[in-house]
């Protein structure tokens, strides 16, 4: 909530060989002139690692962005593990704070929250790897991400395999992936119905590594007449259950997290 209208925000993180980069877009209703913020920081550039810019969204809103990035710590993602806030500041209240150092940015910013919390919509993330993917995703549970992995083994090339496993149970197994290449399931994660599609034509039928990427989505939602139904009770512990897609009911709350998955070997 951008001081008398809701905004779509855009965060971007990037990562290349010796450089991190964060973009920052934020909508403007009026017209399609976003208005942008580009932060690249290299380990031997520590000025560039703390800094303020204000962005223009129109006549009558401004938005004030503050980054420190001093003491980040990095793992193997392009998006920091610690050690660092973004935030995002109209008419004196933080509307948008990521990071873990949240006492130092509203120290810094000497803005207030806001009332209103934003809310994640959709996140997209690109992998790249051989036969196996790592990520994490948030599930609609709490706020703790969920550990993903996507394998796609080669022991039998002939008949390819795909597993899905969360918090490292599998909880999606697809035998004869050369003719189930494209598909869902519903599974339960902690009581909480999630749904995950694949695609993953280009990793079979591409003609070369890296020309075609794996797509796989998992979107939190609710089971109807399923929770609720005694004679299911084995689904809530855990057990996979294939759905139709009449059968479900989407959260509105739930974020759907998009995963592109691109073999490079």
């Amino acid at each position: 909530m951008l001081v008398t209208s809701l905004r779509n925000i855009i965060i971007t993180w990037s990562k290349a060989s010796t450089t991190h980069s964060l973009t920052i877009t934020v909508e403007n209703v009026s017209d399609e002139n976003h208005q942008t913020c580009q932060i690249d920081f290299q380990s031997c550039h520590f000025w560039s690692r703390k800094g303020l810019k204000s962005l223009n969204i129109d006549e009558s809103e401004r938005v004030d962005i503050f980054w420190d990035f001093k003491a980040v710590k990095f793992s193997t993602n392009p998006e920091p593990s610690s050690n660092y806030y973004v935030a995002i500041v109209s008419d004196k209240q933080v509307v948008l704070l990521l990071g873990d150092s949240k006492n130092e940015a509203y120290k810094r910013t000497m803005a207030r929250p806001s009332p209103v919390a934003p809310t994640l919509l959709h996140k997209e993330e690109v992998l790249y790897g051989n036969n196996c993917f790592h990520t994490q995703v948030l599930l609609d549970d709490g706020p703790k991400e969920h550990n993903i992995v996507i394998e796609n083994p080669s022991k039998r090339p002939d008949e390819p395999e795909l597993r899905i496993s969360i918090d490292g149970r599998v909880v999606v197994r697809v035998m004869h992936l050369t003719w189930r290449f494209r598909g869902n399931e519903t599974v339960l994660v902690n009581n909480v119905a999630v749904q995950i599609f694949w695609d993953v034509h280009d990793w079979l039928f591409s003609c070369s590594a890296g020309s075609g990427h794996g797509l796989f989505i998992f979107k939190p939602g609710l089971l109807k007449n399923i929770l609720d139904d005694d004679s299911n009770k084995d689904d809530r512990d855990g057990e996979r259950r294939d759905r139709n897609e009449g059968d479900l009911v989407t959260s509105a709350a739930g974020c759907c997290h998009f995963v592109f998955a691109v073999k490079v070997v």
